[in-house]
């Protein structure tokens, strides 16, 4: 077996050849999350049309299957998310998002080309495995890519590009409801969701394999060769791939991944991570920006100005997530997170009380409106960047890829609750369900000052001795890492 570089460490590449190596790869890896977010995005601008009757270019859609297109994609996304983290642990991170490419635009072809509802379910179904597979490898590819100096910035692109799909995907629909005047519009905006698909397809021809991946297959001389491309020096990439090293032999001469997985640090690490995106979900993001406009039409404020609103949320969403690729870098995650909830706590106090106490009226509605884009700048600032972020690194190598598909299967299954139980919930307690979220939004904040350790500045290595530490009594610190 090879050994890493041991000669002189002077530069090997330029900090600005290197910057533009990672962007290219992390662009490539982000169309993924791209697709991702508009095809969660423009199912809202669609339905409309979708429910014209079929002599209208429709599907003749009930609330009963208009509910189902729209959870078809939710509960495929949960079981692309659980599978797509075992066959990224067996094929690599590559491989995977080839095949996830593939996937998205056979979905996204099939969504348009759909003839009835049932095949549209099916199409749904098919493009969620898509998005749940993207949404559980983008982060952990780019993050085994980055190295620990750039590893927070880059992955926090993944969020970033979501909610620009989303974005776009709301301003597609509002430009094609008002420049287009066919019975098929809905078919045109689905088929729009193709084009990222395809240039992750064809990106992933262009990009390196991730190293961390090669190394645990034995394949060193490999990752050597990329490591040399993306570091500074040779010094860079001797200490990361003897960490590598160490960690790879660890984990073959360990015990196998059946019984690692009933490991208790493992089996808590896994809890954590469930419990984070639990956090994520239950903050009710998704209930403001599904039903936005809903929640404006209550107050009185017409249905085309509720609409127009969502592309707001958009806007606001991108700008925090810009932000937030500054503030990763600069901030601990336990903070930003910690500060994250608590203004979202505020916020949703503060919308409940201005949609009880305050009367209908054009004041009220501005209110309402200014709560809710507050609400989602602290949580697309904060709290959704972070969480990717955490996916990405807090599990150990062996494992990452299952561990973190099925902690976003979690997360996904924790997004349809939330999706599903807002409309009752609403309709039964009224604008006291904000109050509802504030208070287990709360419960959030202690879960994550009591039980989330400090992960920035941490290679992925000493992020995993960290917490075998932290959740077990075993002490098997590799030297390497312990001179580190």
């Amino acid at each position: 077996m090879p050994k890493p570089p041991t000669s002189s460490d002077e530069k090997i590449v330029s900090s600005d050849t290197i910057k533009q190596r990672l962007f290219f790869i992390v662009l490539v890896a982000t169309m993924g999350a791209l697709a991702f977010g508009y095809d969660t995005g423009i199912i809202s601008g669609a339905l409309p049309f979708m429910t014209q009757p079929l002599d209208q270019g429709g599907l003749n859609l009930t609330p009963f299957t208009e509910g189902l297109v729209t959870s078809a994609l939710i509960f495929g996304a949960a079981i692309g998310a659980f599978i797509s983290g075992f066959v990224s642990d067996r094929f690599g991170r590559r491989v995977t998002l080839r095949t996830l490419a593939l996937i998205f635009v056979l979905g996204a072809l099939g969504t348009t080309l759909a003839p009835d509802v049932h095949i549209m379910v099916v199409m749904r179904f098919l493009l969620g495995i898509a998005v749940g597979g993207g949404s559980s490898t983008v982060p952990v590819f780019i993050a085994e890519i980055a190295g620990p100096r750039h590893r927070a910035p880059l992955v926090s692109r993944n969020e970033l590009m979501i909610v620009a799909g989303q974005l776009t995907a709301y301003i597609v629909s509002a430009l094609m409801s008002v420049l287009l005047h066919d019975n098929h519009l809905w078919r045109y905006m689905l088929a729009l969701a193709t084009i990222p698909g395809l240039l992750l397809f064809v990106g992933t021809f262009f990009v390196p394999g991730s190293p961390h991946w090669l190394v645990a297959e034995g394949r060193l001389r490999e990752a050597v060769r990329i490591m040399r491309k993306l570091r500074r020096s040779r010094k860079e990439v001797r200490k990361e791939i003897n960490q590598m090293r160490e960690q790879a032999k660890a984990s073959r001469e360990g015990p196998s991944t059946k019984e690692l997985l009933k490991e208790r640090w493992v089996v808590r690490l896994l809890l954590l991570g469930i419990g984070v995106g639990a956090v994520a979900q239950f903050t009710g993001v998704n209930a403001f920006m599904y039903y936005t406009p809903i929640i404006l039409k209550t107050t009185g404020m017409g249905t085309n100005a509720s609409l127009t609103a969502t592309i707001g949320n958009g806007v606001v969403a991108v700008i925090a997530a810009l932000i937030a690729l500054k503030a990763v870098s600069h901030v601990k995650r336990r903070s930003m997170l910690i500060f994250g909830l608590a203004a979202v706590i505020l916020m949703q106090v503060a919308l409940g009380s201005v949609l009880i106490f305050l009367p209908k009226d054009l004041t009220q509605s501005y209110l309402a409106l200014a709560c809710i884009l507050l609400f989602l700048f602290f949580m697309q600032m904060c709290v959704a960047p972070i969480y990717w972020l955490l996916m990405s690194e807090l599990f150990p190598m062996k494992l990452r890829g299952a561990l973190t598909g099925i902690a976003v299967a979690c997360q996904w299954v924790c997004n349809a609750a939330v999706a599903f139980a807002f409309p009752p919930m609403l309709s039964a307690m009224g604008n006291q369900t904000f109050y509802v979220f504030a208070a287990v939004n709360l419960v959030s904040l202690i879960f994550i000052c009591c039980c989330l350790p400090e992960t920035k500045d941490k290679s992925l290595e000493e992020i995993e001795v960290m917490m075998r530490k932290r959740y077990s009594k075993e002490d098997a610190v590799p030297s390497t890492i312990k001179s580190a």
